[in-house]
């Protein structure tokens, strides 16, 4: 799964790596760690403008028929395999954005009940990398405010996430940056992102 990610280079290089810009107002979210159950705001490009980076998205999918915000504490990931399954899911599977990252932390368990952990700094390929997810606007029923939001889509574990997160053995859905476009784009389907699908990860305690 993906709860905790790690997002800490300047803008410039960001919109270098990804062809896109942060608008002069944006405030672009950075930490050494994201805590998902805190719903933080962070850094990510949708279909709907590729060219530029938003930062106003908060992580916990809310969908548009939600009564409260209470749900999104279970939609910080989406299992790719049954998206389109899900009523939280399968009306915005055209609503595609990449998340954007720097690396993403899981924990091993150390005894069969996971009383005792390891936490892992995971790293991509290279210095940055990409999420695949989904995004969706909710308008709150009392204020009329309206929350953009998105999930992480996960898939079965690689041998590398088998280890470290040897307790449900998944992972988030890294794009190879030559798909990052074409999952914009919708030139990629979301079973094709499913194992066997992966990019090399260095995992390392931290």
């Amino acid at each position: 799964m993906c709860f905790y990610m790690q997002m800490k280079d300047p803008k410039v290089k960001l919109e270098e790596r990804f062809k896109a810009k942060v608008s002069d107002e944006a405030i672009l979210p950075q930490s050494d760690i994201f805590n998902g159950f805190e719903h933080p705001k962070i850094a990510l490009i949708t279909d709907e403008k590729p060219e530029e980076i938003q930062c106003d998205f908060s992580w916990g999918l809310l969908p548009y028929w939600a009564k409260d915000d209470t749900i999104r504490k279970n939609t910080l990931n989406a299992r790719i395999e049954t998206i389109a399954e899900k009523p939280t899911y399968r009306d915005i599977l055209q609503n595609r954005c990449i998340i954007l990252a720097n690396a993403f932390y899981d924990w091993h368990w150390l005894d069969e009940k996971g009383k005792n952990k390891q936490r892992y700094l995971i790293h991509g390929p290279t210095e940055l990398f990409a999420f695949a997810g989904l995004y969706s606007y909710w308008t709150h029923p009392q204020t009329g405010e309206i929350h953009a939001t998105f999930t992480i889509l996960t898939t079965e574990a690689n041998e590398t996430m088998a280890y470290v997160h040897n307790s449900k053995k998944r992972m988030p859905v890294l794009l190879k940056q030559e798909d990052e476009k074409r999952w914009l784009q919708h030139t990629l389907e979301p079973q094709q992102l499913a194992l066997p699908y992966q990019v090399p990860l260095i995992a390392f305690p931290g």
